[in-house]
Parts: structure tokens; C-alpha cells; sequence
């Protein structure tokens, strides 16, 4: 067991388990779909913010690249005796192009401007990057939507000193909610049939989005060219697929984090705020709804910590989460079997969002087993 974060005390709360065996298993099964489709796998650890205990399981199941948007998550990796290579998955900034350089082999990028500096940096360094360029499909993110600004990138990269054009990828499902088809994965390689035309040789690699697309894999859709996944959620968490997108993973087990919140205060009190409304702490309308006098109780932990109270799912029956505040849970427990007092510890699973935030706030205790 180890236990890092602001404060190591056995009674330190709000803390963050991590079954770091459920993650290698996960992670496993994945791995021997996506390999059994001819996929190699970037593994994403932005969810749970580069920590590197989780990093070093998905170096060691065979992923290609350990992935991830931040900087400092890769030089925190590094330290930590991560030595796989680093992809960079959020476009460069003009900015941080000299520690692109120094600490990833590879990035995705969309704009000339970047492709330049990264070259001039990479020359004057005496290296050569990796570059996968993004073409956009329709989520309206990050890419190249014109296509001949497309082929324009690719001839730049193609024949830039500092660079190597490693192939093309897109992004879907993040911001544009555009589901994975079979049509819209296609996209993608009829965009790199037409940069290889320009280019005169075949792409090494075609990298076919995230977790959202792994459906595609599980049902033999998906086009036979993508040879590359960028995947996290599905590999560290295991419950997008099934409990958003209707796709079974029973090959998955969804428990390998837990939250520890402990309890504050337990009263019986109304359901509906008393007086004249008018907005949240985060200046949001809210509705209530009237269900009389319940028993609730407030845990030690807010919106501060984990953001959005629905990505909490409690692991008692009977316990149901009402609402939030900065650092405080509202939990209604009338028809929980268990008496819960002050001092008491409340456990919830976690989804994506909410670990996202956990493991990059430094008041949450992480715990490995």
C-alpha cells in the first residue's frame, strides 16, 4: 500500500483508491482486442493527471506511447522512471514548442505556424520529431478542415529537416458530441489516401481517436488502415463504453477507483430550500424538488474536488448524492440500512470527469493497492 498526496495519515480524508491490478487487467483485455485488429495502443493517462504508478501499467502492457496534454504530467513521468515514449495529444502551444522537443517524440498538430517553430527548435537541437497531423472530421475541435491545407502541412512536414511526418489522426466524440461510425472512421483514411498521393509513400500510422471508438473494434468496423488508438478511459476506468454509449464490456471490471468521503453532520431536515431563490454558489439556477423532511448528511468534499456530484455513484444502497457546494457533498441517506454518524466514511465509484479532477487536487489522499 503506499499513499501520497497532502497529508499520508491511515485516517486522512477525502482519499482516492486505485486497484492498480484491476488497471493491469483492464488494460490487458484491451490491449489483445486492439491488437488482435492490428491497433497499437497510445495509452492516455490525462485522466488520471500522468501519475506515473498508473503510467508504468500501461508501459508495461505494451503501449506504444504513454499519452497525455500537459507538460508538467510528462516531466512528472520521467522523473518517475517512466521510459517509454511520450505523445503529446493536445496541439503544441507556441510557447512550450523548446520542451516539446526535449521531452516528446511525438505530437499532434494543426497549424503551420506550430509545424514551423517545431522545426526550427528540432534543428536547432539536432533531433527529429515525430509528427502526426490532425485532420478534422466534423467534431470541430482541433484539424485541418480544408484539405488542401491539409496536403500543404503534410508536403511541409514531409520535407522539413527537424521533422518526420508520422501519420494522420482526428479527433472525435470530445467537443461535437459526433458519434464513431464506420463512415465518419473512414473519413480518416480517405484523408491519408489523399496526403499520400501528394506525398508519393504510404503513412505510417493513422491514428483513429479514443475510447469512443472502440466500438468499432469490438464489432470488426472498424476501416482496416487506422492501425493506431489513442485510449484512457477505456483502459484506466472501464465504464464509458457501457453505462454512455450502450456497448457491453463485459471483459471490463469498473471498480478500480473508489472515493472515501467522510461524514460531517447527519440531520433531518427539508428537501426544498426555505425562503426567496435566487442562485447557486456558482451562480447556476436550481431546481428543487419538495420530497418533505429526509435524513441527510454532509460530507467533507466539494464541486473543489470532483466538479459535477452526478459523476459520484454511491457503492451503499440507499444513499443517493442531492447536490453540492465548493467543499461540501449533500448526501440523502433516509434510506440508507446503515446509521451513519460524524466521522463516518462514505464510499462512491468514480467516472471519468470526476477522476480527473480528484487526482489533480492536492487536498485528496491517493491510494495504491
Amino acid at each position: 500500500m503506499n499513499i501520497v498526496g497532502k497529508d499520508v495519515r491511515d485516517n486522512y480524508y477525502p482519499r482516492v483508491t486505485c486497484d492498480l491490478g484491476i488497471v493491469r487487467r483492464n488494460t490487458s483485455e484491451v490491449m489483445q482486442r486492439a491488437e488482435s485488429a492490428g491497433i497499437e495502443v497510445a495509452g492516455v493517462v490525462k485522466c488520471v493527471n500522468g501519475l506515473p504508478e498508473v503510467a508504468k501499467v500501461l508501459q508495461d502492457a505494451g503501449c506504444r506511447w504513454i499519452a497525455t496534454s500537459r507538460m508538467d504530467q510528462f516531466i512528472k513521468m520521467r522523473e518517475a522512471g517512466i521510459t517509454a515514449p511520450f505523445m503529446l495529444i493536445r496541439v503544441p502551444m507556441l510557447s512550450e514548442v523548446p520542451e516539446v522537443i526535449d521531452l516528446c517524440d511525438v505530437s499532434l498538430n494543426s497549424d503551420m505556424l506550430l509545424l514551423e517553430a517545431l522545426d526550427a527548435e528540432a534543428c536547432a537541437k539536432n533531433k527529429t520529431h515525430n509528427v502526426i497531423l490532425m485532420a478534422e472530421v466534423g467534431d470541430l475541435r482541433e484539424g485541418f478542415w480544408d484539405r488542401d491545407e491539409l496536403i500543404d502541412a503534410a508536403r511541409f512536414t514531409e520535407t522539413a529537416r527537424g521533422l518526420h511526418l508520422l501519420g494522420l489522426g482526428m479527433n472525435i466524440g470530445c467537443y461535437g458530441s459526433v458519434a464513431a461510425t464506420k463512415d465518419k472512421m473512414q473519413e480518416l483514411v480517405d484523408a491519408a489516401e489523399l496526403v499520400e498521393a501528394a506525398i508519393g509513400r504510404r503513412l505510417e500510422v493513422l491514428s483513429g481517436a479514443d475510447t469512443t471508438a472502440f466500438p468499432r473494434v469490438l464489432d470488426h468496423t472498424m476501416p482496416e488502415r487506422i492501425n493506431n488508438m489513442r485510449l484512457g478511459e477505456i483502459l484506466v476506468i472501464g465504464r464509458d463504453l457501457q453505462d454512455l454509449y450502450d456497448c457491453p464490456t463485459p471483459f471490463l471490471d469498473r471498480t478500480a477507483w473508489h472515493l472515501q468521503a467522510e461524514v460531517l453532520e447527519v440531520h433531518r431536515k427539508p428537501t426544498h430550500p426555505i425562503g426567496e431563490l435566487c442562485t447557486d454558489a456558482f451562480g447556476h439556477k436550481q431546481v428543487y424538488t419538495d420530497r418533505g423532511i429526509r435524513k441527510r448528511a454532509l460530507l467533507g468534499i466539494g464541486r473543489l474536488d470532483y466538479a459535477f456530484p452526478e459523476e459520484l455513484i454511491p457503492t451503499e444502497p440507499g444513499i443517493e448524492v442531492i447536490g453540492a457546494s465548493s467543499d461540501h457533498t449533500i448526501i440523502d441517506i433516509e434510506d440508507c440500512s446503515r446509521e451513519l454518524k460524524a466521522g463516518d466514511i462514505v464510499e462512491f465509484e468514480i467516472r471519468y470527469t470526476a477522476l480527473l479532477y480528484l487526482t489533480d487536487d492536492s487536498n485528496v489522499a491517493i491510494e495504491y493497492i
